[in-house]
Order: C-alpha cells, then structure tokens, then sequence
C-alpha cells in the first residue's frame, strides 16, 4: 500500500489498517499513511484483528495462516499448487483466498494484473544490472582513442519483463537479440529496436498468450540451436519462469563456459530454481570468467514505483469486491472465480485441490493456463 491509493480507498468507505513500518523501505513513512486516512498499528496481530480482507505481496506461511482470524478473506501472491500447506492452513480457518498468479489473461483485469506490473520493474532492473556487471559500454562510443564497439545482448524471453529488459537495454545503447517460444512475441521484439531470433522449432503459444510446458525434448533442441547466440552475447538475459512450477534451464554449464572473458548471464529466474544451470539465489558466480548474476525479488530493489504499481493493482481488485465499504464478492464474476482458490474453507481451485489430495471440485474456478510465458515471474512476471 502506498498513502496515494490509501486517501482514494478511504474515501470509498473502506476502513484501511496498516502495519507500522510497512511503507519504510519504500519511503512511505507512518505519518503519511495517518494523513491518508489510514490507521497504523504496531504489529501485524494487531492489523489482522476484526479485518475482513488481508493484502500481502508475498504469500503467507503456513504459521502465518494458522494464525489468520476465522472466516478472512486473503488476497496475495500465492501460487497455489506450489503452496499445499499454505491452503491446507488457510482452508482450516475457513478463510477466502485470492491468488493474484491466477488472474484471467482478459482486457478487463489489466488493471489488477500484479504479475505484468512487477514484471515491468523486474525487466528494468535486469537491464541495468546487466550494465552494472559487464565491465564494458553498452552504447557506441567514437573517440579521438578510436572507436568502442556497443554490447550485444541477448534476452530469452519476450514477456512483460523480458520486453522491458529489450527496451532497456536499447536505451542503453546496446545491439539486442531476443528469443522467445512464441512466433507471435516477434512483432513486439522488433516493435523495441531488436532482432528477433528464429529458431527451425514449433512455436510454442498457449492458452491466453501464455506459453505452454514445453517437453524435455523440446528444450534439450531448444539449448542446442540457441548455443551459438548465447556464445556470441556479452550479456545474456533470462526471464523464464512458469508459476507453480521450476523454471526451465535455457543456459547449460557447457553454454556459459563457451561464452566470452568477461561476459554476463542475468538469471530472473533464479528463485525459482534458475534459467541457467549455475545460478545461485542473490549471489554472483562467476565461471571461466562469466559472471551469472542469480537475481532475487528484483521488484524489492525498486521498492517505490514496485508499491506504487502493486498498490494500484490491489486497489483495482478492491473496487471489484467491495461494494459501498463493504466486502461483497461475485462469485459469477470471471476475473473474481479465476482468482479464487479457496471459499469460505473449500478448495475450488481444481489444480489446488488435486495437489492436496481433494475431490474435484463441483465448479471448479477457471485455472490459470498451464504453461507460463517466458517471464512469468513473479511476483516476479507474464506473457
């Protein structure tokens, strides 16, 4: 929450509690939240007790859940199927649970769509950690000591966050390549200055502009063909993820020591499991002289703007399921069904509910499409 979209919530008769110290690190003091209408609170017991709604960028635990008040209704990133315990505790608690990850791919939910907003941070920030690491120029330079070639980049990936990464990198200067499994993601690539790179295999396009799960065939000639780019780059960006489920390795060992002295792997993926083979979360590796960067929650490093955009999801959210201060959700509603994971204690998320073990629910809630675009990160991306 940020106090902007606090005084706009207050004046439709929402009463909002906030949890003191939440807005620091974003530079949100206290006060201006109090300015804003808000009540603060020392704790987050305290900010739970009597709520009929919580809002939390990162799931809670399964402690936390145990501890939620009977009958709340709890709104986060949680990437369900991933998450058994999580729901196991929160179902117990007879809670409502809405999952962001799972907002139907429709013109009507951009808005709300958290997943694309912190993408959009998470692009900018590889882009420019990407310069950051490589120990060269990203532009063009012509001097009277003679000429500086620009960097070459290549993004995997041509999502919300991969295309930020593109358009960054541009802006820096940079001759950029993009790759993705989707033929369709070619016109957005070039739209931003870069080269779209074509690969002699099958687009992979799936439902709601996501792509699908690729197979292991799939990916092991998907390597294969994209060995001669990554050699070429001086950066490699990664943004493959696919929510609820480990990331894809597109960058092997064997490809990241047949790259330059000196060259840069960018992994966006690395806190869910790595895009390439040797990341390590929040740590920097370097490999035969490649660095590969294993980037951790990269919206938290922008922790303004990152607020700003995730609060205004939550409150495009809010105006869908309060009606006059109060909390009435329709559960006919397309966007509030496909968000919903648990209701009133019973699981009707249909992937939810086989992880745990469950029958298939009557009417189970529209799922999310199976697959992930190349940067469905999150809180980290999409398609």
């Amino acid at each position: 929450m940020v106090p902007d979209v606090a005084s706009k919530l207050a004046a439709t008769g929402v009463d909002l509690v906030i949890e003191s110290g939440a807005g620091d690190a974003a530079r949100f003091p206290d006060a201006a939240f109090e300015n804003a209408g808000a009540t603060v609170v020392p704790d987050a017991a305290r900010a739970l007790d009597g709520a009929d709604l919580l809002a939390r960028v990162q799931p809670l635990s399964p402690d936390e859940a145990a501890r939620v008040p009977v009958g709340t209704t709890v709104v986060s990133f949680f990437q369900p199927v991933g998450a058994p315990d999580v729901v196991r505790a929160l179902a117990e608690r007879k809670a409502t649970v809405f999952s962001l990850d799972l907002l139907p791919r429709i013109s009507r939910a951009q808005a709300m769509d958290a997943l694309s907003s912190q993408a959009t941070v998470s692009g900018y920030r590889a882009g420019l950690a990407a310069a950051e690491h490589l120990a060269k120029f990203f532009p063009m330079f012509m001097t009277a000591a003679g000429t500086v070639p620009p960097a070459r980049v290549l993004v995997m990936g041509a999502g919300v966050a991969g295309l930020q990464a593109i358009a960054t990198a541009r802006r820096l200067g940079a001759i950029v390549r993009a790759y993705d499994v989707r033929a369709a993601a070619k016109e957005e690539v070039e739209s931003l200055g870069a080269h779209f790179v074509e690969l002699e295999l099958e687009t992979q396009e799936g439902a709601g502009g996501y792509a699908r799960e690729q197979s292991a065939e799939y990916l092991a000639k998907q390597r294969e063909l994209l060995a001669a780019e990554v050699a070429a780059a001086d950066v490699v960006i990664t943004t493959a993820q696919i929510p609820g489920r480990k990331a894809p390795v597109l960058v092997t060992e064997e490809m990241v020591r047949g790259m330059g002295d000196g060259a840069v792997v960018i992994d966006m993926a690395a806190d869910s499991g790595g895009n390439c083979e040797l990341s390590v979360p929040g740590e920097d590796v370097v490999v035969d002289g490649v660095t590969v960067v294993g980037m951790t929650n990269p919206p938290a490093t922008m922790p303004t703007h990152a607020s700003f955009l995730f609060a205004r999801n939550i409150a495009n959210f809010l105006g869908l399921v309060v009606k006059e201060g109060t909390l009435a959700p329709d559960f006919d509603d397309e966007i509030v069904a496909g968000m919903c994971v648990v209701r009133g204690g019973e699981v009707v998320h249909g992937p939810t509910a086989e992880a745990l073990g469950l029958p298939a629910p009557a009417a189970a809630a529209p799922a999310a499409a199976s697959g992930g675009s190349p940067d469905d990160e999150t809180p980290k991306g999409e398609s």
